[in-house]
């Protein structure tokens, strides 16, 4: 009897241990009913609009310089030197003599030519006056007229043989040396000097092939001599070559630079910038992409409700990047509190205007040499 007693007992006494656990089990259940109300709270977050920017990749080459007008100037008759009306480097006029030579003969020929005129003319004068009377044929006046023409041709022929004794600037621009001196002989082969306008610069750089269709006439470049490497010029396009060089595929490129104050000279070698502008894409704060098992992603705040959104990275700018993704002007990305979102999460979140800040200098760059 004291045996089944204890049986009955430890019965009793397990299924009131059971009892306890179920009602521990019951109390320790009642407060995740606030932590799931909680979970269900709308999760505070900072986005922003999203904005949209072209694609920008700096090119840089080395270009090589020369004036807007530069022309090596020879002298169009042979003769001897009888003046050099200018010192190197001086600046002249269009129109200035430069070189003079010795023109007594062609002075002579111009004041034969001119009596001759005179003469032809009388005579022509002469016969019209006495045409009606019929004391002259028709075809000695014709002839008469024919004679003031061609002594009227012959008197601009020797006018033109003056002028080539002559050597005048044909632009305005600076004169280089030269090696010519009076008393000198020269003819048609003799080089005098050089003469450039060098109010603007030319500056010719190569641009790789895989830029061919980027580049536009007038897009903006900036130069940098190689002795002012502090000092940046502005320039722009105004020539773009219509050929690939098979050797180096590339293709020339020419900028103008204002040369107002006269610091550059042609020939100057130069450090060209280029920014090109490629497709448009998305730009948003860098601390909006994050990274997962799939690669790069957003969150966009979506109908009041968090979206998880994968987007290829372009370009990253200080502070920016630019990515691909299908995304519209109207949505807004997570900045700051994405450690909480899931993808349906509903979300309460105010607005800041990082992506909008100025862009800041690209990070891509392509070289070619020159």
């Amino acid at each position: 009897m004291q045996a089944e007693g204890s049986k009955g007992i430890s019965k009793s006494a397990v299924a009131a241990a059971g009892a306890a656990f179920l009602l521990l089990a019951g109390g320790c259940g009642e407060p995740e009913a606030p932590e799931s109300r909680a979970a269900a709270a709308p999760v505070r977050v900072i986005a922003e609009p999203i904005t949209f920017e072209r694609e920008r990749t700096r090119v840089e080459a080395v270009g090589t310089s020369r004036a807007l007008r530069s022309i090596e100037l020879f002298p169009a008759a042979s003769g001897e030197v009888v003046a050099v009306n200018f010192e190197s480097g001086q600046l002249v006029r269009a129109g200035d003599v430069l070189v003079e030579l010795d023109s007594r003969e062609q002075k002579l020929a111009v004041e034969l030519a001119r009596v001759q005129l005179k003469d032809a003319e009388r005579l022509y004068a002469r016969y019209e006056a006495t045409g009606s009377s019929g004391a002259v044929l028709p075809t000695e006046i014709d002839a008469a007229a024919t004679r003031v023409e061609a002594a009227r041709i012959e008197l601009d022929r020797a006018q033109v043989a003056l002028d080539d004794r002559y050597i005048k600037a044909p632009f305005d621009g600076h004169v280089d040396v030269t090696d010519v001196d009076p008393g000198d002989r020269i003819d048609t082969g003799t080089a005098i000097t050089t003469l450039d306008d060098r109010t603007s610069l030319l500056v010719s750089f190569d641009v790789p092939e895989v830029m061919v269709g980027e580049l536009d006439m007038g897009d903006d470049v900036s130069v940098t001599a190689w002795n002012r490497t502090s000092t940046e010029f502005a320039g722009s396009v105004v020539e773009i070559g219509s050929r690939i060089n098979p050797n180096t595929r590339t293709f020339n490129v020419r900028a103008t630079v204002g040369n107002d104050d006269d610091a550059l000279r042609p020939g100057m070698s130069f450090r060209v910038a280029v920014d090109v502008a490629g497709r448009e894409y998305a730009v948003v704060a860098e601390t909006a992409v994050k990274w997962g098992a799939n690669g790069a992603y957003i969150w966009l705040v979506r109908e009041g409700r968090a979206e998880r959104v994968p987007v290829n990275i372009i370009q990253r700018r200080q502070g920016r990047a630019l990515i691909d993704a299908d995304l519209g002007t109207g949505d807004d990305v997570v900045v700051e509190g994405v450690q909480r979102l899931r993808d349906g999460s509903e979300v309460d979140y105010e607005r800041s205007g990082f992506a909008r800040r100025e862009p800041t200098r690209p990070s891509g760059i392509r070289s070619a040499a020159h």
